[in-house]
């Protein structure tokens, strides 16, 4: 009957949910390719360095353009003349001595770090998803044991509040009893609203707004028993294939790209010029069609060159800081998803396994025990199996994040592990 109470409850609390078939967590995760704002910002920002990449690279295109005055002059023989020129130019840049080729290359650079931005991206939307999938089957368990306590402490405080009407027991001790129901009440309560939280929570990481999963199927994780490598191997595959590192990385070669860059403007540069012309006053120095080649050599630019490389000189340092830093926290990040998952796998998972049994036991004894009319804590140890059920889960669930966060630190996928079957 408890049970269906729940089920009655769960239906209540997720009133007006969209969703009503059972979610998995395959379906769950297959959400990460929705159109997210995380991931649109992701994918503008590399849309952005494609758009700068092809802004660098226009500066070597032909250009055609209008060139022409309306004027009038003025000779002493012969008074005021109309002076009217039209042009039609073409002009292609040949040689600029790098500007382009290191702006191009600098954006070429600047894409390769919004890449590896939009795969983190993806992996910090997968574990957020995998996580909340993971809150709401917590947060439906902990419903579950909360109201078998209180439960409990309401029978609990039902029968003695009787035997007081029959002048059995006194005040305090009943008093005791309703406060302990009033407590596990207000945690039951206190469950019942993270149900409902949690599966919003979940649907907005699968961008789903308003369509609130009811029911999620219980999990398979095989992976949780995958080996993994030690953390001195580990250790430079993630300094390689971390997708942060590899922005950082990629940011630092565009830097020097961009320097190079801006030096290159002390270089000349050469065009190629065609010009088609026609004039209301004839002269001797002009041609209706020529051509030629247009150089330009700097001589003198004042500071505006060296401001401009120590500015960029400033940010490629910060960018090396950053990465540096990057580095240690990675150290540190990976050695304790590694002694978590340690700890789970050993003492953490032994200790939820051997309390479940403990407490199948316990309930097998009250149930014969309730059958005899011996004792009465039949709910009390359904209460305690829940909560031990839930304990166990808690475990598994937090080695599968733990091992999924592993993953994302290795840019996807982990070394192989020398000895173990793959």
């Amino acid at each position: 009957m408890r049970r269906a109470a729940c089920s009655v409850v769960l239906a209540w609390a997720l009133s007006g949910a969209a969703a009503a078939e059972s979610l998995t967590l395959d379906e769950a995760l297959a959400t990460v390719a929705a159109a997210h704002p995380d991931r649109r910002m992701a994918e503008s920002d590399l849309a952005l360095s494609r758009a700068d990449r092809d802004q660098a690279a226009s500066r070597q295109d032909f250009s055609l353009f209008l060139d022409g005055s309306l004027r009038t002059g003025r000779r002493p023989d012969n008074g005021w003349k109309p002076d009217n020129i039209g042009r039609i130019v073409a002009r292609k840049p040949l040689l600029d001595f790098g500007r382009t080729d290191q702006a191009v290359a600098a954006a070429d650079q600047e894409i390769a770090a919004r890449q590896a931005d939009f795969l983190t991206v993806e992996s910090v939307r997968r574990i957020d998803i995998m996580a909340r999938y993971f809150d709401v089957l917590l947060a439906d368990q902990q419903y579950v044991a909360d109201n078998e306590f209180m439960t409990v402490a309401y029978l609990d405080w039902d029968k003695a509040r009787e035997r007081f009407e029959l002048g059995v027991g006194n005040r305090p001790d009943l008093l005791r009893l309703e406060a302990f129901y009033q407590d596990w009440r207000e945690r039951r309560n206190a469950s019942l609203q993270r149900m409902r939280s949690a599966r919003q929570k979940l649907a907005h990481a699968m961008y789903r707004p308003g369509k609130l999963p009811t029911t999620l199927a219980e999990p398979v994780l095989p992976g949780n028993g995958r080996p993994v490598p030690e953390y001195d191997s580990l250790l430079s595959w993630v300094m390689q294939k971390n997708p942060r590192v590899q922005t950082l990385q990629a940011q630092l070669a565009a830097a020097d790209a961009r320097l190079a860059a801006i030096r290159a403007e002390r270089n000349p540069t050469l065009d190629a010029e065609v010009i088609g012309g026609g004039y209301s006053r004839e002269s001797s120095t002009r041609d209706d069609i020529s051509a030629g080649l247009v150089f330009n050599i700097p001589l003198y630019q004042g500071g505006r060159v060296d401001a401009r490389v120590a500015r960029e000189q400033a940010l490629k340092e910060r960018r090396a800081a950053e990465l540096e830093k990057l580095r240690l926290d990675l150290a540190d990040t990976l050695l304790a998803t590694l002694q978590e998952i340690e700890w789970l796998r050993g003492s953490g998972r032994a200790a939820a396994e051997k309390q479940v049994e403990y407490r199948d036991w316990v309930l097998e004894r009250a149930r014969a025990e309730y059958e005899l009319e011996l004792k009465t804590n039949l709910g009390s140890s359904m209460a305690e199996t829940q909560a031990a059920a839930l304990r166990r889960k808690q475990v598994e669930y937090r080695l599968a994040l733990a091992l999924a966060r592993l993953e994302a630190l290795s840019g996807g996928s982990l070394p192989p592990v020398e000895g173990a079957q793959q």
